[in-house]
């Protein structure tokens, strides 16, 4: 999804304001709407796939986990496992 698309999404899901990580949005799956405030839910393993793409897969995991998942708030996004076809975890 593009991020319009994905700010088109949360739109329709709720009227809150989610807080979205920048250059992620491969990772974006959907939103927990029981949470209060609504959050961002994102694939731990799309979005380490996406940080490979400039960096080795064990500095993306290493990046993912201390500056992604590692920062965190009221509001901020959940990241949870996601099966992915032919592709292996890289954790």
């Amino acid at each position: 999804m593009t991020r319009n698309e994905i700010v088109d999404f949360i739109n329709i899901a709720t009227d809150a304001d989610i807080v979205l990580p920048d250059g992620l949005d491969e990772g974006f799956v959907g939103v927990d709407v029981e949470a209060s405030p609504p959050r961002a839910v994102y694939s731990i393993d799309r979005c380490i796939t996406k940080l490979a793409e400039e960096m080795s897969t064990e500095e993306a995991t290493e990046y993912f986990w201390y500056n992604v998942a590692g920062s965190g708030g009221e509001g901020y996004p959940i990241y949870i496992s996601t099966p992915e076809e032919d592709v292996a975890s890289p954790y």
